[in-house]
């Protein structure tokens, strides 16, 4: 099965062409094409990602990026060169009616390179900015209507998980995991702990009340002054000041870490690095320390609710997902710390490369749900949906 999968969820557009062989969670997936482009540098002035600005990038990109997965996908069958009729023309374009150079650039790509031979398209379409998951449907369903192939609408959460577990050095293969297995997903939108005691079976655990930890991160980040992504700069800063042993700068809460429930709150963590740095005009160091001051409150949360919820449902999996599982500090305490107190349990985190949004993982959480794939006609119920639970199909 050759499948292009499609992400759009925030300020990175991404697509793959994977090429699987066998059936989910044991088949084999092979990476034909890859590509991502990120607007981080786009959103900076903003201090975070402008909606409206990254669905027009997302407009802008998404076809260039299908031109270079197409090129060096050389394991890839020939491709149909067929004229599009009347009727498939306006349907495209009645599809695309809010993106019209969108449906510009994938005509004048039809009659390039004609229709791929593609079995299967893996498109997000939720959690996320609703703005920019639409681009990211919208194209999907148009190119099931020009190609005539099925869709599947994938959960993004569901795709951090699937990464996590994903070995594309290895054997290019899903870990074959024990059950019940506890996720962390941890990133700028998420926080949340999901039971998980089969394959596609999940339960929300726990989860934030307020600010997603990648949120917190980014929020702490501008307070003292530094550029937007925040989280990587706030690590960047912690490990200086642990390197250099400089001294506390404030001694910050702990938010929920005895609340006797597997929720989290970073709000209020957020609101004491306001007042420790009020009128202040802070040096170098103090920064660094105040970084490392914050990090550290935030993992330790994050490992006492996660242990919890392992010990709570004898956990023999977990898995670590989303973007601020990337952090080198968050991980190192984790493989020490978590896996001391509990040796038993096997701890994944996502390979370099995809612990932040990409399309590859898109490609796994769809081949699981292949069998639901809608075909080109029925790809109307797909919606954008800015606020999916992973609970929910």
């Amino acid at each position: 099965m050759y499948i292009l999968s499609i992400e759009t969820s925030c300020d990175e557009t991404a697509l793959s062409l994977v090429k699987t062989e066998g059936s989910f969670p044991h088949a084999s997936y092979d990476i034909l094409g890859n590509e991502l482009w990120s607007q981080i540098d786009i959103h900076k002035e903003y201090g975070g990602v402008f909606p409206a600005l990254a669905k027009r990038e997302h407009a802008t990109t998404i076809v260039p990026l299908l031109k270079k997965i197409i090129k060096e996908s050389e394991d890839f069958g020939p491709a149909v060169i067929s004229e599009i009729s009347p009727q498939t023309k306006q349907a495209v374009e009645k599809i695309l009616e809010r993106e019209p150079s969108l449906a510009e650039q994938l005509f004048a790509f039809h009659d390039e390179y004609g229709a791929q031979t593609i079995d299967l398209i893996t498109v997000t379409n939720g959690p996320g900015l609703e703005p920019a998951l639409w681009v990211g449907v919208n194209f999907a369903k148009a190119l099931s209507l020009l190609w005539d192939v099925p869709v599947v609408p994938v959960n993004h959460m569901e795709g951090h998980i699937l990464a996590s577990i994903f070995d594309a050095e290895r054997d290019n293969q899903l870990s074959d995991i024990s059950f019940p297995a506890i996720s962390l997903l941890i990133s700028g939108g998420h926080t949340e702990l999901i039971l998980m005691n089969n394959w596609g079976n999940y339960e929300k655990i726990g989860q934030t009340r307020d600010d997603a930890v990648g949120e917190a991160f980014d929020k702490v980040a501008r307070m003292i002054g530094l550029p937007y992504p925040g989280g990587p700069e706030i690590s960047r800063l912690a490990s200086e000041a642990r390197k250099r042993n400089l001294p506390e700068y404030v001694k910050l809460p702990i938010p929920m870490l005895h609340s006797g429930d597997l929720d989290f709150s970073f709000s209020g963590l957020k609101t004491a690095v306001r007042y420790a740095i009020q009128e202040k005009s802070l040096t170098d160091d103090e920064k660094a320390s105040l970084a490392r001051d914050f990090e550290d409150a935030v993992t330790t949360v994050l490992l006492k609710k996660t242990s919890d919820a392992v010990e709570a449902h004898g956990a023999k999996t977990l898995i670590v997902g989303g973007g601020v599982s990337n952090s080198k500090y968050i991980k190192t305490t984790f493989d020490s710390n978590f896996l001391t107190k509990h040796p038993d349990v096997t701890v994944y985190f996502p390979k370099p490369g995809l612990s932040t949004d990409n399309s590859i993982m898109i490609a796994l959480a769809g081949h699981a749900h292949a069998s639901s794939a809608l075909l080109p006609t029925g790809t109307d119920v797909i919606r954008a949906e800015g606020n999916k639970s992973l609970t929910e199909r």
